[in-house]
């Protein structure tokens, strides 16, 4: 285990992390499920590969109403039977919106579609936001390597 290069910036600048928590809250706001939102975070933070947020991602997915199996196999999504359409939607935008150095369009029209047919505006939104926020803490928190396990 590695041991942190620092505290995770937002807490060393304390506006910063009230910022990030009023964003997350608003959010919630968008009419998507905290159950769907909270897949999302785990699915960007896996493909972040940031330890410490996969791991209070999957505890808050769990109090949101996912059950294990679907915390195990969100990352084969795709090949599991355990998620309905507007959740592979939300899941295939937060792959492309994650990965978007990783390819020519950033998110393809149909990726794009699909999700615009389960989500109305304010609701895309919401996941678009979450998506955003979520990579911002990766970032913060992979870069000074925060260990998994850890509370703030």
């Amino acid at each position: 285990m590695l041991d942190a290069r620092m505290p995770n910036p937002a807490i060393v600048i304390p506006e910063a992390m009230q910022a990030l928590i009023a964003l997350n809250k608003a959010t919630r706001k968008g009419g998507v499920p905290d159950k769907v939102l909270e897949l999302v975070h785990l699915r960007a933070s896996q493909i972040n590969g940031c330890s410490a947020c996969v791991d209070s991602g999957a505890k808050t997915a769990r109090k949101a109403g996912n059950s294990d199996d679907r915390l195990i196999a969100v990352s084969a999504w795709r090949e599991s039977p355990y998620f309905d359409e507007a959740e592979r939607a939300a899941l295939a935008l937060t792959e492309e919106a994650t990965r978007l150095a990783d390819k020519g369009e950033a998110v393809p029209d149909e990726v794009w579609e699909a999700a615009a047919k389960h989500f109305d505006e304010k609701g895309m939104a919401a996941v678009i936001l979450t998506i955003a926020l979520t990579n911002a803490f990766n970032r913060l928190n992979a870069t000074t390597r925060q260990p998994a396990g850890q509370a703030w």
